[in-house]
């Protein structure tokens, strides 16, 4: 009988300390300065020279071994075919709830992908431009439920994320804006046959239900050759939320396009409550339903500690 844990018998995860997982570095240069690394900090997260160094470094090395696995894989699956398909992007899915640091790790991620050689043609979509307008979800009732899985125009990106997959060119995604909290009508970002392609978002590991009969029903994830999960305990993210909220109250919200412009004079004590009211009901609410199941689907796992940096790493084995 097996003695271990249950958690280490049937973990299909080998876990790696922080000082475990930097030492995976090995050579990989550091192409980023401190001035690069300031821009791509998020509001309230942590990104420092250390970190890039610590994570990101071993993480950029280990996406060169799959992509090029991957690359040699596709010639020879067109050899065996017979076919000459064009070139397909290596997909990238970063997921995880809201004021995790998705967007920093997405970001941090295409600038060093980027400067690998030969470059790479590395881009980046949120899932934000998929949301459907303000005026379809408040029709629907869903409005406070903003960012759960219903809320996305999915059909939508599946063919987007098919029609990158397939090689077709240009590819529109719509443009989101986070000043009005909606859809900007008749604008849209092209994406046109990169090397790499980073989708971001909270629900990109998504599944639904299985179809009794077997048919096949696409999710996002089904496009993706790899997947990174941002994690960190409840508590500490209310606390980033809250922290990140009363900070977009002091700046954003002051400007009156701002869809949360009335809560810009609100007190310390009040903009507290409001940003906990908002938590426990949609964010909260959709991390415990929606996202933190999907955890375990994702490729690596980074583990954040109260501080934002990355304290554990988990990688998928093959």
């Amino acid at each position: 009988m097996d003695s271990r844990p249950e958690q280490q018998q049937y973990n299909p995860y080998r876990i790696f300390s922080r000082a475990e997982w930097a030492k995976l570095r090995h050579d990989m240069p550091m192409t980023l300065g401190a001035n690069e690394i300031a821009a791509l900090r998020s509001m309230h997260d942590r990104l420092d020279l250390m970190e890039v160094e610590e994570i990101y470094l071993p993480l950029s090395r280990l996406l060169s071994i799959y992509v090029a696995s991957m690359q040699r894989l596709f010639v020879a699956q067109r050899q065996f075919l017979g076919i000459h398909d064009r070139k397909v992007p290596y997909i990238i899915g970063v997921a995880g709830s809201v004021a995790v640091g998705k967007s920093t790790t997405a970001r941090v991620l295409q600038a060093l992908l980027a400067r690998w050689s030969p470059r790479p043609k590395v881009e980046l979509v949120t899932t934000d431009g998929f949301l459907f307008p303000n005026a379809v979800l408040e029709r629907h009732g869903l409005m406070q439920k903003k960012g759960f899985p219903e809320s996305y125009d999915l059909p939508l990106l599946l063919g987007f994320l098919s029609d990158v997959k397939a090689g077709r060119t240009p590819v529109r995604a719509p443009v989101y804006s986070h000043l009005t909290y909606d859809i900007v009508p008749d604008s849209w970002n092209e994406v046109s046959q990169p090397d790499i392609l980073i989708v971001e978002g909270v629900n990109v590991l998504q599944t639904g239900p299985l179809p009794r009969d077997g048919r096949a029903v696409p999710v996002v994830s089904d496009f993706f050759d790899f997947s990174v999960y941002l994690d960190a305990e409840e508590p500490v993210l209310r606390d980033w939320y809250v922290k990140r909220f009363l900070a977009l109250r002091d700046t954003a919200f002051h400007d009156p396009r701002s869809y949360f412009h009335r809560y810009a004079l609100l007190s310390d004590e009040e903009a507290t409550a409001t940003a906990i009211a908002i938590w426990e009901r949609t964010n909260r609410a959709n991390l415990e339903d929606n996202i933190l199941p999907t955890r375990p689907r994702a490729t690596l796992i980074l583990k954040k500690g109260a501080d934002h940096v990355v304290e554990q790493v988990a990688l998928r084995r093959l």
